[in-house]
């Protein structure tokens, strides 16, 4: 199994590698549209070679995901520490309830029916 992990990984590393060199054509990255620059003061733009400008989108795209979805589970997470605390207060019920049961009974008695449950 750790093969098949190792030659996905290499797989997945020479397909990076190819998509870089298929796109190193250097392409120029504005922050507003050449169109508009007229309405702005500032205008920054560089040039980077394309490969970076799609990486870029698909990592940020991840990000972005993942944030997405980090918030959308945020309830589930809120009810499993719900749940968690509940089940926390019920076993200290349980305990309370059956050394209560046993109250002034033979101990040996006690830590047997204690040991069915």
């Amino acid at each position: 199994m750790r093969y098949i992990r190792y030659a996905s990984i290499a797989i997945f590393a020479l397909a990076l590698i190819l998509i870089a060199l298929a796109n190193r054509v250097m392409v120029p990255v504005r922050l507003v549209p050449q169109d508009l620059t007229g309405f702005t003061a500032l205008n920054p733009a560089t040039e980077v070679p394309l490969f970076v400008v799609i990486f870029g989108g698909i990592l940020a795209g991840l990000i972005l995901g993942f944030i997405w979805e980090w918030i959308r589970e945020a309830g589930e997470r809120a009810a499993a520490a719900r749940q968690a605390r509940e089940m926390q207060r019920l076993r200290a019920e349980i305990k309370r309830l059956k050394r209560d049961k046993h109250e002034g009974n033979d101990e040996v008695i006690a830590i047997l029916d204690d040991g069915r449950a």
